[in-house]
C-alpha cells in the first residue's frame, strides 16, 4: 500500500490547495457566472449544491485522480461483493444487503444472505403489525400502548433518529420511548407515567451482554414484574434483537420473538436491520420498506454513478479536502427541518466511530488528519446559538445545510421563513460583507471591524421535496458512503471500533471497587484512586 502522502495526486492537491487558499469565493463566482448552476449534482430525489466550496474544476479533477490512486473503485466493488474489507475483525461489510431487493444475490462465504435478510424483515413486519393492530396483547390481555427500545450506540442512535425523523408517519396512539444511558435517571424518566400492563420493551444487544443495555433491561424486568408479578409475563412484554438465543431465553424472552442480524452488520450501520424494529412498529412495515428502498436507491447511485456526478463521492472528498488540506477540525450538519433534530447526533457515531483512527489498514501511524468532529443542531435554533462562531470566528467550519421544499405541516408562511434562512445563511457564509459595504451603510469607522464578515466560509446545500421515509433512507446512505470514501482515501478501517473497548474493560474492573462493602485495595493511578475514594465517601452520606 503506497503511503497516502507519497501519492502523486495527494502531492498535486497539496500544491493546488496553496493556490486556492488565497482565493475568495467572491472571486471564484465572479470568474464563472454559471458556477452556481454548474457545480451541482442530483440523484434519488436529493439535489446537492456544492458551488459554495473553495474548489474549482482542477480540484474536482484531482479528487478523481486521488480516488483512482487510492483504489476507491476496487474497494467499493469489494464492499458490495461481500469481501472481508473489515480487516481487523476479518468481516464483510454488507449493510447494503440489508436493503437489497428480494431477487438480489449477495454472497458471504458462498452463501446468499439476501433471503436471510428478508426472512427477518418479514418476521419483523408480522410482529409490528400484530402489535399495531392490537392483536398482540400483554400478559393481562391489555393491548400494548407503550414501546420502549433499550439499547446503546447504534442500537439506540439510529432508532431514536429514525423515529424523530419519521414521527409524522407514526401511529400516534403508540408512545415510543428510548433508553440508552446506564444513568438510572434515563430509565426512570422513560417509564414514568406508564402502565407495565401496556408496555413492551425491545432489548437490543447483539450479544445480550452489553453492560449498559443489560443493566437497563434487568431494571425494566424488575419494574414490569413489580405489577405483573409472574415471571412468565416477561415473554409478553419483552422481545429481543440479538443473536444469543441462550441468554435471551435465560432472561425469559421467548426466542420466537428474537430478531437476529449478522456479524457483517456494524452497529452504527444497523438501523435498517432488526435494530430498526421500534422504527417499524412506529411507522408500519410499508413505510419501513419505503425507507429501505431509499437506502437502496442511494446504494445503487454510489455504486454506478460517474464520480463527477456521484453525491457520496463529492461530499466525501470535500470532507477530505478541508480536513487534510485546510486544517478544518469540524463539520457542522444543519438540518432545516425539526424532524431531523437527532440527525447530527446520529452522524456523530457514523462518522467519528468509523474514521476516528490514527493508524492505517496496515498498521502504520498516519501523518495527516483523519476524521473531523461532526456536530450540529436544527435551523433556525442554531442561528441563535453558535452561528456567530461559524460566521466570524477564527475557525474554518464547513457546513452541510439540509432543507425541504415542502413542509409536512404547512402553517402560514412558516416554511418560507425557514427556507429563506437556509439560503441566506449559505450566502452570508460564502460572500460575507466587506468593510466598504459596511461603511456605505453609514457605520461609524470604529464599528466597521465588528460588523464586517470575511465570508469565504464553505457550505453545501442539500435539498429534497419533502421529508419522506425514502428520503431519510437516501440521506443516511449518502453519509454512510461519504464516510466510506473518506476512509478509503485516508487508508483507515472505517468498520472497526477498537477505541471504545479500553474504557469498557476498565469500567468493569472499577465497578466492584465502587460497590465493595469494605475499603478496596486500589491499584490505579493516583488520580483515579483519589476519585474512587472521594466517590465512596460522598456516596456514604446518601445512606
Amino acid at each position: 500500500m503506497t503511503p497516502l502522502k507519497e501519492m502523486q495526486a495527494w502531492k498535486a492537491l497539496e500544491a493546488h490547495a496553496t493556490t486556492l487558499q488565497s482565493k475568495h469565493l467572491r472571486e471564484l463566482f465572479a470568474a464563472d457566472p454559471k458556477r452556481g448552476e454548474r457545480m451541482t449534482a442530483e440523484a434519488c430525489g436529493l439535489f446537492l449544491d456544492y458551488s459554495k466550496h473553495r474548489i474549482d474544476d482542477e480540484t474536482l479533477r484531482l479528487f478523481q485522480a486521488l480516488a483512482a490512486e487510492a483504489g476507491l473503485k476496487d474497494r467499493r466493488a469489494a464492499m458490495f461483493a461481500g469481501e472481508k474489507i473489515n480487516v481487523t475483525e476479518n468481516r464483510a461489510v454488507l449493510h447494503t444487503a440489508l436493503r437489497a431487493p428480494r431477487e438480489a444475490v449477495i454472497e458471504v462465504d458462498g452463501h446468499n444472505v439476501v433471503p436471510d435478510v428478508h426472512a427477518v424483515l418479514d418476521k419483523m413486519a408480522e410482529f409490528a403489525e400484530s402489535l399495531r393492530s392490537g392483536a398482540w396483547t400483554g400478559y393481562t390481555g391489555k393491548p400494548i400502548r407503550n414501546v420502549i427500545n433499550i439499547g446503546i450506540g447504534g442500537s439506540d442512535l439510529g432508532p431514536v433518529m429514525a423515529y424523530e425523523a419519521l414521527r409524522h408517519y407514526s401511529q400516534r396512539e403508540l408512545t415510543m420511548r428510548f433508553v440508552s444511558n446506564v444513568d438510572g435517571s434515563d430509565f426512570a424518566e422513560a417509564v414514568h407515567g406508564l402502565d407495565p400492563e401496556e408496555t413492551l420493551f425491545i432489548v437490543s444487544s447483539k450479544t445480550f451482554t452489553t453492560l449498559e443495555t443489560m443493566t437497563n433491561a434487568h431494571s425494566a424486568r424488575v419494574w414490569a414484574l413489580g405489577k405483573l408479578k409472574h415471571a412468565e409475563a416477561v415473554a409478553k412484554h419483552f422481545v429481543a434483537v440479538s443473536t444469543n438465543a441462550k441468554e435471551v431465553a435465560k432472561f425469559g424472552i421467548d426466542t420466537a420473538n428474537m430478531f437476529g442480524f449478522w456479524d457483517w452488520v456494524g452497529g452504527r450501520y444497523s438501523m435498517d436491520a432488526a435494530i430498526g424494529l421500534s422504527t417499524m412498529i412506529a411507522i408500519g412495515a410499508e413505510n419501513f420498506r419505503r425507507m429501505l428502498a431509499g437506502f437502496h436507491a442511494m446504494d445503487e447511485h454510489f455504486r454506478t454513478a460517474p464520480l463527477e456526478r456521484n453525491l457520496p463521492f463529492l461530499m466525501g472528498m470535500l470532507t477530505v479536502w478541508y480536513t487534510s488540506f485546510f486544517g478544518a477540525e469540524t463539520v457542522a450538519v444543519l438540518p432545516y427541518d425539526n424532524y431531523l433534530k437527532r440527525f447530527p447526533a446520529y452522524l456523530q457515531q457514523l462518522t467519528m466511530e468509523s474514521n476516528g483512527k490514527h493508524v492505517t489498514l496496515d498498521g502504520r501511524r498516519v501523518d495527516y488528519q483523519t476524521c473531523p468532529i461532526f456536530w450540529g443542531e436544527p435551523g433556525t435554533n442554531g442561528q441563535h446559538s453558535f452561528y456567530q462562531l461559524i460566521h466570524q470566528g477564527t475557525r474554518l467550519i464547513p457546513c452541510d445545510f439540509i432543507g425541504f421544499a415542502q413542509s409536512l405541516n404547512p402553517l402560514g408562511n412558516h416554511h418560507d421563513l425557514l427556507m429563506s434562512n437556509i439560503f441566506a445563511q449559505a450566502e452570508a457564509l460564502a460572500f460575507g460583507k466587506t468593510p466598504e459595504q459596511v461603511k456605505a451603510e453609514g457605520t461609524a469607522d470604529w464599528l466597521v471591524p465588528h460588523r464586517t464578515f470575511e465570508g469565504n466560509r464553505p457550505s453545501s446545500v442539500i435539498l429534497a421535496e419533502k421529508m419522506t421515509p425514502e428520503i431519510l433512507g437516501q440521506l443516511v446512505a449518502l453519509y454512510e458512503h461519504s464516510v466510506f470514501v473518506q476512509g478509503v482515501v485516508w487508508q483507515v478501517d472505517s468498520f472497526d471500533q477498537w477505541g471504545v473497548e479500553l474504557g469498557k474493560v476498565l469500567a468493569v474492573r472499577i465497578i466492584p471497587e465502587l460497590e465493595s462493602a469494605t475499603e478496596p485495595e486500589l491499584k490505579h493511578d493516583s488520580s483515579t484512586n483519589a476519585l474512587i475514594r472521594r466517590y465512596r465517601a460522598m456516596r456514604r452520606k446518601q445512606g
